[in-house]
């Protein structure tokens, strides 16, 4: 299975911003550091004019596809911060779901 990088990104985004909101009125609540990403990527590059290269999240021996591409080993340091609110890191908490660790 392949994912582009941004949607995951979006989607991770998202998960942490619904643990922020439902940390709101938590009386424990954590500060979000930076978020460490290791992924599996490919790279696709199209040809002709206005071509684009695009990177793929990839989960190794689950799409045959990416045996023709090279695949490459990234970690990405995300430092979220609010817009409102750039020189504070945002504080998180939430209820522990199944299978999370």
């Amino acid at each position: 299975m392949a994912v582009e990088l941004a949607k995951m990104v979006r989607q991770l985004r998202a998960e942490l911003t619904e643990a922020m909101r439902e940390g709101e009125n938590a009386d424990l609540r954590f500060e979000l550091g930076p978020v460490e990403m290791e992924l599996t990527i490919a790279v696709e590059k199209e040809a002709g004019p206005g071509a684009k290269v695009r990177f793929w999240v990839v989960e190794l021996g689950a799409d045959a596809r990416v045996a023709h591409h090279t695949t490459q080993r990234i970690t990405l340091t995300l430092d979220p911060r609010r817009a409102g609110e750039p020189d504070r890191r945002p504080l998180i908490s939430g209820t522990e779901v199944d299978g999370e660790r």
